[in-house]
């Protein structure tokens, strides 16, 4: 059998940056453990496979370790996709998920822009741990599907050095946030060593978080935002009710087919 591959950098400034996810269009599905192998052979943060359902498509990802509920930057990925080779007359693509409902993605310029929920984290108790594990302890730290770490500076997140096999024991993903410099509203980093991604280098998903944080801390919905990976990434975020816009650039990286 031979699938169709397309290698994409979401939330990217220019090659070689953002965040690289593997998509899969296929005419029906796999079995989960050969998706999931298929994911682990790529090794990428992400891959993401979808099949079309009338005129929608429905939408998997996958780590190299997990099936994940939701993922920003393979969405972005997957949209490119049908925008460029399955039906490039679309403005909007709609994908259908199991667990975070209908996700909508449209042209933005030149941008691809994600339509997905707001999660806005509360405050909690630190777990045990959590400081000692990101080499740093936050001012605050708040939850919703990931804990949420708030320093003061910039500095702080990009210099945090985690101990992933402490960070995994923890139960849940980390988001580590501060105010950015003069010309972005926040910056961010993303640990999920337990789901396989020790560190994603852009998170589309954690960013229903930050933004709703961001937004009310900050007195406005529209913001800009960047992630402090190696790679690095930036993305326009923009909070509108109970769902959030997060849109980037995207960069083709690669086009081809595996065979199984």
């Amino acid at each position: 059998m031979r699938i169709p591959l397309y290698q994409v950098d979401a939330f990217a400034d220019r090659p070689f940056t953002g965040n690289p996810a593997a998509v899969c269009p296929l005419d029906g599905w796999l079995p989960a453990e050969t998706m999931q192998a298929i994911a682990a052979e790529n090794n990428l943060p992400e891959t993401a496979f979808f099949v079309a359902e009338g005129e929608a498509w429905r939408l998997r990802w996958f780590t190299p370790t997990v099936e994940v509920d939701l993922c920003g930057h393979a969405t972005l990925a997957a949209a490119h996709v049908v925008f460029t080779v399955l039906a490039p007359e679309r403005q909007r693509v709609l994908f259908r998920t199991e667990k975070a409902g209908d996700l909508a993605v449209t042209r933005d310029g030149e941008l691809l822009a994600l339509d997905f929920p707001a999660w806005p984290p509360e405050p909690c108790a630190a777990p045990p741990g959590l400081g000692v594990a990101l080499g740093r302890q936050p001012v605050m730290v708040l939850a919703a599907r990931d804990y949420l770490a708030v320093y003061d500076a910039e500095g702080d997140v990009a210099s945090l050095a985690p101990d992933f096999a402490a960070l995994a024991r923890l139960g849940r993903s980390v988001i580590a946030t501060a105010p950015g410099p003069v010309e972005i509203d926040f910056v961010s980093r993303f640990f999920a060593p337990a789901m396989g991604v020790d560190e994603d280098p852009v998170t589309g998903s954690a960013h229903c978080m930050l933004i709703p944080y961001w937004a009310g801390r900050l007195g406005r919905t529209r913001l800009r935002a960047r992630q402090l990976s190696r790679r690095g990434g930036s993305l326009a975020c923009e909070l509108r009710g109970d769902r959030v816009a997060i849109a980037g650039r995207v960069i083709p990286y690669l086009a081809g087919a595996i065979e199984i």
